[in-house]
């Protein structure tokens, strides 16, 4: 069985929905991988909190958030692939190639240093609110040293924004989305159905019936 290495943030106190499906889905099989660690910087947050009820092995991992410092954690593991749930620290040093993130809302536009959770979700409605934008999505990518969500795009399912919506309950909706489809992406990776060269983001190949809504060029 292939080995996923997840990083995930979640908070001081709760969060890591989305690393805890993967787990879920893991151990009913609907994930064909085996979740081998989690690393997250908080010391015993949400994530943390989960990891133990599952018995996921947990590493604090305060930083330095350098080349170095991640790829020790991939000589420890050994992960056939890295996923970044809600991770919210700049990823380095990493096989752009085995290195996947998911995103709760559209890229380019709103992604970014800082765009993370409901960060992301206020500026959506704000956009939405002003007429420039009409729907959000939940979108992966592969991940680059370039920036932040900068790596080639292969997944962006659309998040309806309703008269009267605000950023928590876009929020809600972005995060069934992310919990319903993260692991089915997931596997399409883990079988080099979705790939790249990890260079030239011309490489990158994805099925056809992979969801991808047009990438907004201009809001």
């Amino acid at each position: 069985m292939k080995k996923i290495l997840v990083y995930a943030s979640g908070t001081r106190t709760a969060g890591g929905s989305g690393f805890e499906k993967l787990v879920e889905n893991s151990l009913t099989g609907i994930l064909k991988a085996k979740i081998v660690g989690v690393m997250s910087n908080h010391e015993s947050g949400g994530v943390s909190k989960i990891a133990r009820k599952y018995g996921i092995e947990r590493c604090y991992f305060p930083g330095p958030y350098d080349a170095a410092e991640y790829q020790s954690h991939v000589n420890i593991f050994e992960p056939d692939l890295v996923v970044l749930s809600g991770w919210i620290k700049y990823a380095r040093g990493l096989d752009p190639k085995k290195t996947i993130n998911i995103h709760p809302g559209p890229l380019p536009y709103f992604g970014g240093q800082g765009m993370h959770g409901h960060h992301v979700h206020e500026k959506v409605m704000i956009a939405f609110e002003e007429g420039r934008i009409r729907y959000s999505a939940v979108s992966m990518h592969f991940v680059t040293e370039e920036d932040y969500d900068a790596g080639p795009l292969f997944f962006s399912y659309p998040v309806h924004i309703q008269q009267g919506c605000n950023a928590e309950i876009l929020g809600k909706e972005a995060n069934k989305i992310e919990h319903a489809w993260q692991s089915y992406i997931t596997n399409l990776v883990l079988e080099g159905k979705i790939k790249w060269d990890g260079n030239n983001p011309d490489s990158l190949v994805v099925p056809d019936y992979v969801p991808r809504i047009p990438i907004l060029t201009s809001i």
